[in-house]
């Protein structure tokens, strides 16, 4: 449901899908719009908006228990919310060093979270595309801008920037 979303919304809006993963109860992605217009709010409205209404209409089929969790409840109304309130943690990046540690961050997710050893291990994430193994559920656009390593520190992912970097 969710990498169906993305598909579409990289569709219609064409934009770079340079990292992801799906974790259990949240998502994160590093997109780079091509259109300097583009705002980022319309693409993750079009990716969030279906996912929530088909997860919703699921639940609702099958009487599940979890919908009171998801009742937000007003003075003037009762509704459901499948995302969490507010705009999350969306953030311009302006520099590759940036756009190479935040793809480091994301694909370390499940590692972090004790699900797999390795993030190449996780079905649902890019890090296996970018460690070159095949049949992910969503490719990556490789157009992320080169990151040159010169004399850097051993101690902060080198080995993966050099790994990972596009060709």
């Amino acid at each position: 449901m969710v990498v169906e979303s993305i598909e579409e919304a990289r569709a219609k809006h064409g934009f770079h899908l340079w990292g992801w993963v799906i974790m259990p109860e949240h998502v994160h992605l590093l997109v780079w719009p091509r259109k300097s217009d583009e705002k980022v709010s319309g693409i993750l409205a079009d990716i969030k908006r279906p996912v929530g209404q088909r997860a919703l209409a699921w639940l609702v089929e099958h009487q599940s228990r979890f919908l009171e969790r998801l009742t937000v409840r007003t003075r003037s109304r009762t509704y459901r919310r499948f995302w969490q309130a507010g705009p999350g943690q969306d953030r311009n990046v302006y520099e590759p060093r940036t756009a190479h540690d935040l793809l480091e961050y994301i694909h370390n997710n499940p590692v972090q979270r004790g699900l797999v050893s390795r993030p190449d291990d996780w079905f649902w994430s890019s890090a296996a595309e970018w460690y070159g193994k095949n049949a992910i559920p969503l490719q990556v656009d490789r157009t992320m801008p080169h990151l040159v390593v010169v004399d850097a520190p051993s101690n902060h992912g080198t080995a993966w920037q050099r790994q990972c970097a596009p060709r």
